[in-house]
């Protein structure tokens, strides 16, 4: 009897929670191809991720302190001290070193999560000291945030030089390549394999039906979004109905204040599990940019606008939002110019449009990607590496 394959995925969410979905999905395929899954986390606890079945061990909670990532804060709000980071540290490579696995998985570094460099490059010693070596991967999202300070690249493009087997890009190079988003994509190029967008499976229509479906991601930096919906379903009083979708972490004084704003024909609430369930009966969604939303805005067959999340600098969600939006699959409202007027605007031109276009990107990039992982821990195998 074969030993199922043993995979370590670490990841580490700071603000939202789209980092922790999407390797959830792409860990929850690992599992159904039959692998043993170990995932690591470090921020606030999400109900429902991991899914079942992924062992899951969760390091002393780690939380952004601030919208541009500057600062780093425990669970209670405290600034992190260097016997945190210890601990921290202690912790997962105690994991590393029970788990013994075939494959370590980090997500997002070392294109982004600098801020954890203090146990990740502790981890990365401990990889390559390991006997037998593990393979090890980056995984990332297809478009990365613009790195603003200089040598950041370089820097990024070395640490993957010199220990990292594959990066696993969640992406379509039909849609985006890695080179628009990472000037040192070239370096880099024979360690690259594209999966296709982490998407659900496409979903059953939920039983309740709402005409607009507002979300706004974790929540964390969600209100201003929410307060000119509120305004948008006043301005257009039309009599469809809309739903709200706060997020998990948005405060809980904002979410009393914006309860109490509601109208009649608005429902707002903290977290729809079915949320791409509820887009297949929409008529419009408004949302930001983040990498899940679209691909359930993929699978969905509703209109679409977008205001990408740009606060402190980050780029990320406005290029997708822009390249969607080039193809005619959405409406876009920077975030800068929010207002509930532009909002209401935005909606009546998007559900009024012509049939949106289908775009042509692979959705089946947690499945790819178990595939893929398979193969080249086989592939070592066989030749005795």
């Amino acid at each position: 009897m074969t030993t199922p394959r043993r995979i370590l995925f670490y990841v580490q969410h700071l603000l939202g929670i789209g980092h922790l979905v999407r390797a959830s999905r792409v860990a929850q395929a690992i599992y159904a191809a039959g692998m043993e899954v170990t995932m690591v986390t470090g921020g606030s606890a999400v109900a429902g991720f991991p899914a079942p079945g992924i062992r899951h061990v969760a390091l002393p909670t780690i939380l952004a302190s601030n919208s541009n990532f500057s600062g780093l804060a425990d669970g209670t709000g405290a600034p992190v001290d260097d016997a945190y980071r210890e601990q921290r540290t202690r912790a997962l490579l105690e994991v590393f070193e029970t788990t013994r696995p075939h494959a370590v998985i980090i997500e997002a570094f070392p294109f982004g999560r600098r801020q954890m460099r203090f146990e990740l490059l502790p981890l990365l010693d401990a990889i390559e000291a390991a006997d037998p070596r593990p393979l090890l991967f980056s995984s990332v999202r297809d478009i990365l945030q613009e790195n603003r300070k200089p040598g950041r690249d370089e820097e990024t493009a070395d640490l993957v030089g010199r220990h990292f087997d594959g990066v696993l890009v969640h992406g379509d190079p039909n849609f985006v390549r890695l080179d628009d988003t990472f000037p040192f994509a070239g370096q880099i190029s024979a360690k690259v394999h594209y999966t296709g967008l982490v998407a659900p499976e496409p979903p059953v229509p939920s039983a309740d039906r709402f005409d607009v479906v507002v979300s706004a991601g974790g929540g964390a930096v969600g209100a201003e979004l929410l307060e000119a919906s509120l305004g948008a379903a006043r301005i257009l009083a039309d009599g469809r109905s809309w739903c709200l979708i706060a997020g998990p972490n948005l405060p809980g004084d904002d979410f009393v204040r914006l309860e109490a704003m509601a109208p009649d024909t608005v429902t707002l609430v903290r977290f729809r599990p079915d949320f791409p369930s509820l887009l297949m009966n929409a008529e419009v969604s408004v949302s930001q940019a983040g990498y899940n939303t679209v691909c359930d805005l993929l699978r969905a067959k509703c209109a679409a606008v977008l205001v990408p999340f740009a606060s402190g600098g980050e780029t990320e969600q406005t290029v997708r939002a822009q390249k969607l939006a080039a193809l005619g699959f959405a409406q876009v409202v920077p975030e800068h110019a929010l207002d509930s007027d532009r909002l209401a605007r935005a909606i009546v031109a998007a559900r009024s449009g012509i049939a949106r276009p289908t775009v042509a990107v692979a959705l089946d990039g947690a499945q790819q990607t178990a595939r893929l992982l398979q193969d080249l821990i086989d592939s070592r195998s066989t030749s005795g590496r």
